[in-house]
Order: C-alpha cells, then structure tokens, then sequence
C-alpha cells in the first residue's frame, strides 16, 4: 500500500538544512527541493542558516503558502520570554510572518514543560507557528508535553533510520496524535555501507538513500534528508515511487544494530 505523500498537511519527505552552513549552497539547495517539488522544509535557530533558508524560499518560484516550514528553537531559548523573540527573530530571518510547525529542539537546559509549552500554545494563538512539535523526546517525555499542552504534540522530530529503528518509541507514538519526523535518516551517510540495504538497492536498481527514505515511509514517519547537490536532492525525491516488498522489509528489519548519529551530553536518554 502506498504511503500518503502528506499526513495532516505535512508532506512526508522534506528537504533538511542541518551542517548547510554554505550561504550560496543553502539557499540554492532550498530553492531547487523546491522548484523540484519538495513542499517540507525544515530548519533550527542553531542551525544559523534561517537567513539562507529564507532566501531560498523567496528565489523559488512557489508560493508560501504551499510551503510547510518548520524551525526549532535552541535549548538556551525555551523560557517563555525567550520563546517569543528567538521566534520573532527565527521569522525575521525566515522573511515570513509564521512558520507552519515549531519544535522545542530538545528537553534540556531552559526547557520546563510548564513554561515552556504555554508559551508556544501562546505563539499559536497569536499566529505565529500553526502547529507545535518536539525534538529528541523520549516517551515519558512525550506524556508529560501531552499532560500540560491538553494535546498531543503535532511531531516529535528524532533520529530515525534502519540503524536506529526506534521501536519503543514508534510503539508509543502509536497511541497518540504525534508523528515522526526522521532527521539524519540515512545514517549521515552510514546506510550506504549496510550490505543489507545495498541488496535491496541492487534489486531495484536504486540508491541506498531511496531505500532507506522508502523504509521509513513504510514505517509511517516523514524523513528530512539533508542534501546540497542537484543530484543527491533529486534522487531522494525520486524515493517516493519506490515501493518495498515485504521481503526487503523484512531483511531491513532485521538489521542488529543501534547506531546513533547524534548523542549530545545533554540527550534525555
């Protein structure tokens, strides 16, 4: 069965910008995902490219309204004074008036659930994000985001690939109104040396990043690849027509390893 290519009004593959710190490599990377086809773009104040990102949107020869965006706000942020004028700033840069879909980055250093969320359910209110997400939650922390917001959370944007499977976390999400969204889903680059996964590539004569991107639609979870080159862009979009067999499901499935990309100091697991 075919995965829908949007889940409520998110499309399930975007353009990441994480380590596309280039000016003229980021927005040209954002304006061709765009003109390409791409409607999800994804981004973070820490990523220092709000600016290149905004500008990208704005070459491109889309209308902002089609465009859903998204952008996260950094651990030293999450008091609720900060919230708003790190936001206000992450829209000036944007160059647009909201942002369809704003993520706490991480439960970690400002961050208290009850400052915090009440000052992005604020930000909805008064138009400046539509929907409010989180990053590197894990499921305890998703139940209490829950407990104060009233709601489930919109997303909660993790490291996901078929090295990191994240089992327990899917099975909780799976009770709730929040999707994944995968950063660094393929692995920053570690899916291209899984034998797996190339027989599964070599079989339907396609790369391991369209293999791994189609994995994870099959999982139900929107994947945000980061790529800079015309090419590398390209080919993960052409991963929406990929369609896996229960048998390459199964062998991806089977992969026995946990390999996290990103492991800060200040995680929550």
């Amino acid at each position: 069965m075919t995965a829908p290519a949007t889940v409520n009004g998110m499309p399930r593959l975007g353009i990441g910008t994480w380590e596309n710190t280039d000016p003229d490599e980021c927005t040209n990377a954002v304006k061709t995902a765009l003109e390409m086809g791409y409607r999800h773009v994804d981004t973070a104040q820490i990523y220092g490219n709000e600016a290149e990102v905004g500008r990208g949107i704005a070459q491109a020869d889309v209308d902002r309204e089609s465009i859903f965006l998204a952008t996260k706000v950094w651990i030293d942020s999450l008091e609720p004074e900060a919230v708003r004028t790190t936001t206000e700033e992450s829209l000036e840069k944007l160059g647009v008036d909201y942002v369809d879909l704003l993520y706490v980055h991480w439960p970690a250093d400002t961050y208290d659930p009850k400052e915090t969320l009440p000052a992005f359910q604020q930000l909805v209110e008064d138009g400046l994000t539509e929907r409010i997400g989180v990053s590197n939650f894990e499921p305890e922390h998703l139940e209490t985001a829950s407990s104060v917001l009233g709601a489930d959370p919109f997303a909660n944007q993790v490291e996901m690939h078929p090295l990191l499977p994240q089992a327990e976390l899917r099975e909780a999400v799976a009770e709730m109104d929040t999707e994944i969204v995968a950063y660094s889903p393929l692995a920053r680059g570690a899916v291209f040396d899984v034998p797996e996964i190339t027989a599964v590539a070599d079989k339907h004569d396609v790369s391991e990043a369209q293999v791994s991107l189609a994995w994870l639609r099959e999982k139900g979870v929107t994947a945000i690849p980061k790529a800079t080159s015309e090419d590398h862009i390209a080919d993960n979009w052409a991963s929406r027509t990929l369609e896996l067999d229960a048998d390459d499901i199964e062998k991806i499935d089977g992969i026995d390893r946990t390999d996290r990309q990103v492991d800060p100091d200040f995680a929550p697991w």
